[in-house]
């Protein structure tokens, strides 16, 4: 891949021809990446693969009608065409009459330094390295009887926006990743479990030892699991899903899914959805963060924002599309990629952490569950009715007794998330995260 000198001027150039050629407003959106990645198994190499890549996204309006048109070639000619393309395209469709760039005012100026960029690049030697650690400290843990491998990854992006309302920025961003899984037990009576972890400069990894040992004894702690007969109990949910709860109500709270009347809190701004004294923050200048950006995917400037503060839903997550429908002011969530329109999504979001721990958490439960795998996606966003295959450890007598598999947890998001409690165990991990979470009355049933 020829290095791409000045992704800004290519991008001017575009949009400044898409305006003569009869655009009333165009902007183009440029992604330019390299990633190398290791895999093995049982020591042995599987994979050591390097990609590299470049995607660039038209997007013209003309009057309240606009097209996308996207390509992965530079060539001069080629990008005569995209434009042609993209004039002929945003003629014949349909009207939208919310759509359109930002106003001048509301662009940002200045971009913070979020330090997304790790300067060194790893080796080849140093990812097998990584991988290795990872997949021989998993096998070392007695009991471990295979492998499914373990990966270690890195990647380099580099983004760049320019509209021709005045907006024009850039920014990159590496990752460094390292997983893997094992299994312990034979025949029906084997389990599998794994764990990773990922970082924006390699030296925040965890060491991949660590990693592997968590993998194997994660696996062995599964062994022998039980199932349960159907009851009503607290379920705590473990910090490596409870984020999944955020997931479902940032579909709930999403500009679109309020546009359409299609989500089950659609009438909830400004009331309580969430116990007295819980925090939902979205920030998308954390340092280091895994979903930080200096601005949004329109070119507006975003901040911190409290989705939910003492409990009381503060926001929709907006677009400047799903704003304008709304009559309200763009939040600055706008993401997008090349070849679609923007729509809105968080950037490093978190529920805030709890004032107890998570052995408060089970302690005073006589029955119940800790729930560590969800399967599925049994969820409607209309109703907030939520039905998911699930895995984890038996609470009795405020312990974990033994583990459970094969399992049915049920409730609705809008009484789960009244009747959560968070534990003190929150990390910055994976760009959506929460801490581990209580939540009464839910349904457990045997499968």
């Amino acid at each position: 891949m020829a290095q791409i000198l000045d992704p800004l001027s290519l991008l001017g150039d575009l949009v400044s021809r898409a305006r003569r050629a009869g655009a009333d407003q165009a902007d183009a959106i440029l992604f330019d990446g390299v990633s190398l990645s290791h895999a093995q198994r049982l020591g042995k190499v599987e994979k050591l693969e390097r990609a590299e890549g470049f995607d660039l996204g038209l997007r013209v309006i003309i009057g309240k009608r606009q097209a996308m048109v996207s390509s992965n070639d530079r060539d001069a000619k080629n990008l005569e065409a995209v434009i042609t393309r993209a004039i002929e395209m945003a003629k014949t469709v349909p009207e939208d009459p919310y759509c359109g760039l930002a106003d001048p005012a509301d662009l940002a100026k200045n971009f913070p330094a979020l330090d997304l960029e790790d300067p060194s690049e790893p080796t080849p030697e140093t990812l097998r390295q990584r991988a290795a650690a990872a997949e021989d400290a998993a096998r070392a843990i007695p009991g471990i009887t295979n492998s499914e491998g373990a990966q270690a990854s890195w990647a380099r992006s580099h983004v760049a926006l320019v509209t021709s309302n005045g907006f024009s920025g850039s920014y990159g961003g590496t990752g460094h990743s390292v997983a893997v899984a094992v299994l312990a037990g034979e025949g029906t009576a084997m389990e599998r479990d794994d764990d990773y972890d990922s970082a924006v400069h390699g030296k925040d990894l965890k060491d991949p030892a660590a990693i592997g040992r968590s993998a194997g004894e994660r696996t062995m702690a599964r062994l022998h699991s039980r199932k349960v007969a159907t009851a009503k109990v607290p379920v705590i949910y473990d910090p490596r899903i409870s984020a999944s709860l955020l997931r479902h109500l940032v579909g709930a709270i999403s500009g679109p899914s309020i546009t359409r009347g299609t989500s089950f809190l659609k009438d909830k701004l400004g009331t309580r959805i969430f116990p007295a004294g819980t925090t939902i923050v979205d920030d998308p200048h954390i340092k280091r963060g895994h979903r930080s950006v200096p601005f949004d995917g329109e070119g507006v400037a975003n901040r911190r924002r409290s989705l939910v503060e003492d409990g009381v839903l503060q926001t929709w997550l907006l677009d400047l599309a799903s704003a304008r429908q709304l009559k309200l002011h763009t939040t600055g969530h706008a993401a997008r990629g090349t070849s679609g329109p923007p729509g809105p999504s968080p950037t490093n979001l978190h529920l805030a952490a709890g004032a107890v721990t998570r052995e408060e958490l089970i302690g005073d439960i006589d029955r119940g569950l800790l729930v560590t795998e969800l399967m599925g996606m049994g969820v409607n966003g209309v109703t907030g009715d939520y039905s998911r295959g699930a895995a984890g450890f038996w609470i009795e007598n405020g312990q974990l007794a033994y583990p459970v598999s094969e399992i049915t947890i049920a409730g609705n998001l809008k009484e789960m998330f009244l009747h959560l409690t968070a534990a003190n165990d929150l990390e910055f991990r994976h760009g959506i995260d929460a801490p581990s979470l209580r939540i009464d009355g839910m349904t457990v049933a045997g499968a």
